[in-house]
């Protein structure tokens, strides 16, 4: 034991309490962050305490306040002088700007998972196409919402697009604040289904260039719902807290 009760650090980790050091905790902590953002659990604005984190996520404070750092970097975390870290919020214009940008990176995507995928790949891809269609017409949203994550990143890994996939993730991580509510906007599922679909059976029958084109259709949908948000529209809480 180090002078002051200090146990020493082995492979990473601090072995009194076992919380995640170096490196390897700041891709913890924020993998954690990411994660809660994509599925919702944390919401626009709201405040990222370093100590509950590092407790939730048993990785050091030092961890945490890199990792919060890296995320301000990618303009997901907002870092504010004497009131600490807090989810940064984005106006509708910059979803706008952010869906544009995934327009032209998605149909890419698309188009090289068309041109690629594999026979197991492209049926994967139709089974999620079959459960979206369950999902809406059993009127689960929260489940077409999960599929329709999971559908956009299925495609991302398919293309093998890797830089394309990355961009793409720090931009989805940017738009917490609206992809739940438009999936859950009265009569969006029953239009945005068939825009899936179609990116789905381009895909399977590999026709690159019509599944470029439905990714890109699918995306200007989305424009048009983002312009009509309500400007004071209320964020949603938050339900979980951030675990690893």
């Amino acid at each position: 034991m180090r002078p002051g009760g200090r146990a020493p650090e082995r492979g990473g980790r601090r072995v009194a309490d076992n919380r995640v050091t170096g490196q390897e905790g700041r891709r913890l902590v924020s993998t954690a962050i990411r994660r809660a953002l994509s599925a919702g659990d944390l919401v626009p604005g709201q405040r990222l305490v370093e100590q509950e984190l590092s407790e939730s996520l048993h990785a050091t404070r030092n961890c945490v306040r890199e990792a919060l750092q890296d995320l301000a970097a990618e303009g997901l975390v907002e870092l504010v002088p004497r009131r600490g870290a807090r989810v940064r919020v984005v106006s509708v214009e910059e979803a706008i700007q952010i869906t544009e940008c995934r327009a032209a990176l998605e149909g890419l995507c698309a188009r090289r998972a068309a041109q690629h995928a594999s026979a197991e790949q492209r049926e994967g891809l139709r089974e999620i196409g079959s459960r979206m269609r369950e999902a809406v017409t059993g009127g689960d949203l929260n489940t077409y919402s999960a599929l329709n994550r999971e559908l956009h990143a299925r495609i991302a890994e398919m293309s093998g697009q890797k830089v394309a996939g990355g961009l793409l993730d720090r931009l989805k991580g940017q738009m917490v604040r609206y992809q739940f509510r438009l999936a859950l906007r009265p009569g969006r599922p029953a239009k945005s289904l068939p825009q899936h679909l179609a990116i789905i059976e381009a895909i399977v029958t590999g026709d690159g260039h019509a599944a470029e084109d439905a990714a890109r259709a699918h995306l200007d949908s989305v424009i048009e719902e983002l312009r009509a948000t309500p400007v004071t529209e209320p964020t949603r809480s938050a339900t979980h807290t951030v675990r690893a």
